[in-house]
């Protein structure tokens, strides 16, 4: 059984069209990293796979069933953290405050709801984080916490919604160290997106790239070519390999980094 199948699927956004056409297949114990400039559709694809955004034409299937709201199957960490919510919460308690669905609020736990709680923590290697505050956290400790919230349910599919955003190059391999080495330990399927590729290398079963309404799923090696990226870009690019590294230019401009680049300045982090 597939983690995420799409047939023929076509999903807009008002009149703006994220993918046209798309099929697709994702196994349920791939690490896959999902990636495309801004505005290419990795939030949207994400959110089609929760049942958020149904599609226009075709179908999409989660583990075997249709694509529907508020899956238990699912764990999600989305682009608009909600970790500073409430910063007087315990670490212990903001992942607990997922435990039923609740953010806002504390669900009264059984046995049952404090060891999974407890699982999650221990799975994330936050348990150091158990009782301090959020507001003492740095931003990779309460991206743990997050990652840990996500884990609540034992889900089979893990959505990974930019989670290297803010982060230093350090704990960015840390975060992809950790998603990796849970996708590995738990044996489930992980969509991992980001603004660029090189922080995954080395991680990834497959990479998703996204533009132009299409998409190219296959090894770094298939899809991270001039001409596959120049037809999802829409114009001419180059891919160049330095030391174990891989950038994607166009004009002598480094797209990946160009365009996290700009959507920092322009105060658009999520």
């Amino acid at each position: 059984m597939n983690a995420i199948e799409f047939h023929d699927v076509r999903l807009t956004l008002g009149e703006r069209v994220i993918l046209d056409r798309v099929s697709l297949e994702i196994g349920a114990r791939e690490f896959v990293g999902v990636l495309g400039a801004n505005g290419a559709g990795k939030t949207t694809l994400m959110r089609a796979v929760l049942g958020l955004v149904a599609p226009s034409q075709g179908s999409i299937r989660v583990l075997g069933q249709p694509a529907v709201r508020g899956n238990p199957a699912i764990g999600y960490m989305p682009q608009i953290r909600s970790a500073s919510a409430n910063l007087r919460l315990s670490g212990w308690e903001f992942v607990a405050a997922a435990r039923q669905g609740h953010r806002l609020g504390l669900p009264v736990l059984g046995r049952a709801g404090r060891a999974e709680v407890d699982r999650a923590l221990e799975l994330v290697g936050a348990r150091s984080l158990a009782r301090r505050s959020l507001a003492e956290l740095s931003g990779g400790e309460r991206q743990r916490l997050l990652l840990a919230q996500a884990l609540i349910g034992k889900p089979d599919l893990l959505l990974l919604d930019e989670p290297l955003i803010s982060l230093d190059p350090h704990h960015a391999r840390g975060a992809v160290e950790l998603a990796r080495s849970l996708q590995a330990e738990l044996g489930i399927a992980v969509l991992f997106s980001a603004h660029e590729l090189n922080p995954l290398l080395g991680a990834l079963d497959r990479v998703l790239y996204l533009g132009h309404g299409q998409a190219a799923l296959g090894t770094v090696d298939e899809v991270i070519t001039g001409p596959v990226l120049s037809r999802l870009y829409g114009s001419e690019i180059e891919v160049v390999r330095v030391q174990g590294r891989v950038f994607v230019m166009s004009g002598g401009h480094d797209m990946e980094h160009d365009a996290h680049r700009h959507e920092d300045a322009a105060g658009h982090v999520h």
